[in-house]
């Protein structure tokens, strides 16, 4: 008798959104399409969406920062992701990691909605939807656009020589 597969929790989709995206358990797929319709809707121009790094990314595009990524110039800057794990699904927002006074500004804002933060540096850790604090998450893509992000970063670069 041959075993059922179980499905993956962890995608493992190739280059596209859409793979991506169909490559996910179902309640995983809906968790993070709501997520992504949020980032999208508050997202810069200058931003563009694709897979880095095996996740659904929101990058700076070397159009507009052409030196890309300093570890690999090839790729270009990633902004924030959403990513299925094993345990968890991940939102990571890139621009508290690169400018302390927005981690400081997003975790009191977090704070204020009385929700369960589960988070890294920049990584925040969710099982569901509901667990996320979707107005504060809106609120910090939206407070960084993308030329703003590459300057936090290049200064950030600075300090780090």
């Amino acid at each position: 008798m041959a075993a059922a597969k179980k499905a993956k929790a962890q995608s493992s989709a190739k280059p596209s959104v859409t793979e991506y995206l169909a490559a996910l358990p179902e309640e995983r797929r809906a968790a993070i399409a709501s997520v992504r319709k949020i980032i999208k809707k508050n997202l810069d121009a200058d931003y563009e969406e694709g897979i880095l790094y095996g996740m659904l990314s929101y990058y700076v595009p070397h159009r507009v920062f052409a030196k890309g990524y300093h570890c690999d110039p090839e790729k270009p800057l990633m902004f924030a992701a959403l990513g299925s794990q094993k345990n968890y699904l991940t939102l990571h927002l890139c621009g508290l990691y690169v400018k302390a006074s927005e981690s400081k500004w997003f975790q009191a804002a977090w704070a204020k909605t009385k929700k369960r933060l589960d988070m890294g540096k920049a990584c925040i850790r969710f099982k569901e939807v509901d667990d996320l604090a979707l107005d504060v998450v809106a609120e910090a893509i939206r407070r960084v656009p993308a030329k703003a992000f590459v300057e936090f970063y290049e200064a950030g670069r600075k300090k780090a020589k």
